[in-house]
């Protein structure tokens, strides 16, 4: 049995949730309300001590960080294969998931929380804020750079020259390949794919414009199967509609 711990529109449990899909999985729901800071609860905190989404429970035993989740599922359930056969493949994927992990996974969080988070954030006040952030066991510093109009310009900037980095990259693996890894679709490609999708509902998606093998990429990743299951009514963010709101005391 595989219990899901989860929120609908956070990039990492996206992941999670493609490697499922692709590996025909089913699992218990057990959504983290993000708006009432359920990552934080101490019940949830004995699952995941880091305090972040997403985690899963398998047979009893927790698994954390979306990345080793990804690995342990398809090492757990090898078919369908979502690593290469031979070593050097592998070695080849794994460096693409820590790049991923390093550069645009960690790019996007700016950008996303400007656009969406910041404001809710900040609701309550300086005070409230201060003693949320206390709480939270990663990236307290991180945290500590955003105001309540959330990342200066400089660091959205920065992460913007990330992101656009990473597309360059894909665009050369993809220039011999229709994935992020030669012919095979691995969790290179899952594991990119919501931090493209996070940039299309940022209205990026002009940075990989010119380039069409991203391009290409990102239409036949949408076309599978595993991408409606893993995006679900709700867990997409429009820009124009969306408001993140605390429904509890961030105090």
């Amino acid at each position: 049995m595989i219990e899901l711990y989860h929120s609908p529109i956070s990039t990492c449990s996206q992941k999670v949730r493609l490697a499922l899909a692709e590996k025909g999985l089913t699992y218990d729901d057990r959504t983290v309300n993000l708006s009432k800071l359920g990552h934080l609860d101490p019940e949830y905190l004995k699952i995941n001590p880091n305090g972040v989404v997403p985690s899963i429970v398998h047979d009893g035993q927790p698994i954390i960080d979306s990345s080793v989740i990804c690995e342990y599922l398809d090492e757990v359930f090898p078919e369908p294969a979502l690593s290469p056969a031979g070593p050097v493949g592998r070695a080849q994927m794994r460096a693409w998931l820590r790049f991923l992990e390093e550069v645009p996974t960690a790019a996007i969080r700016a950008p996303s929380f400007n656009a969406f988070f910041a404001k809710a954030l900040w609701s309550r006040g300086e005070e409230a804020f201060e003693q949320m952030r206390a709480k939270m066991p990663l990236r307290k510093q991180w945290y500590s750079k955003m105001s309540a109009s959330g990342f200066d310009q400089a660091e959205v900037d920065s992460s913007k020259e990330r992101l656009r980095s990473a597309l360059e990259r894909a665009e050369k693996s993809l220039s011999s390949g229709r994935w992020l890894v030669g012919d095979q679709f691995t969790l290179a490609d899952i594991c990119y794919i919501p931090t493209v999708v996070r940039m299309d509902d940022l209205g990026y998606s002009e940075m990989w414009q010119d380039l069409p093998g991203v391009s290409d990429w990102f239409a036949r990743v949408q076309a599978r199967p595993s991408f409606a299951k893993a995006y679900f009514p709700g867990s997409r963010i429009d820009r124009s509609t969306y408001s993140f709101k605390l429904t509890v005391d961030a105090a």
